[in-house]
């Protein structure tokens, strides 16, 4: 079975029933992620499949810190053999290491995941995430943070991160987009 077939029916399977719009989101994330085919060259599928799978840590049956990233991760590596980029994808996306300090999870994190390195993909999947919204439609990198905000408060641990990452998270978005422009996107 290739890797977008596997990792959708994956997805599928643990987000579909119990976290429909969740579900929703990673189809759309994982779509955008089709439209970065051209500049991500042999990663493409990689890409593809680490956006359909971002989010699994959500899922009720894998949730076991609460942090998805690093539930995800953990799920990913021990009990589907995936691919260790993909592993490393998940766990960091989106600046997941300074969500994981505001948790108190960083250690773990950062011991079990280091982040890949491979800047242009990591920016991808930032890229991915950050302009799709919960339905999974297509958003600007500040109505998504804006809406993540609204969603979760100001002073919650997500509102803490997402304030510390807004930077980072504009920054990759913006380097995507450049890129884009370069092949006429």
């Amino acid at each position: 079975m290739d890797l977008s077939v596997w990792a959708r029916d994956l997805a599928k399977s643990r987000l579909a029933e119990p976290l429909p719009r969740r579900w929703t989101h990673s189809q759309g994330v994982a779509a955008k992620a089709g439209f970065l085919a051209e500049i991500l060259g042999d990663d493409a599928e990689l890409l593809w499949a680490a956006a359909m799978l971002h989010d699994i840590g959500y899922a009720p049956t894998l949730a076991v810190t609460g942090f998805h990233p690093l539930d995800g991760a953990r799920y990913l590596r021990d009990q589907t053999a995936a691919d260790e980029r993909l592993v490393r994808l998940v766990a960091n996306h989106s600046c997941a290491v300074l969500e994981a300090e505001e948790r108190g999870l960083r250690e773990q994190l950062v011991d079990e995941f280091p982040l890949l390195g491979h800047p242009a993909l990591v920016d991808a999947l930032v890229y991915c995430d950050m302009t799709t919204t919960p339905d999974g439609e297509p958003t600007t990198v500040d109505a998504r943070l804006a809406e993540i905000l609204g969603r979760y408060g100001l002073d919650s641990i997500v509102g803490r991160f997402i304030r510390r990452a807004e930077p980072e998270l504009c920054a990759a978005v913006h380097r995507v987009e450049v890129r884009l422009a370069r092949v006429g996107k």
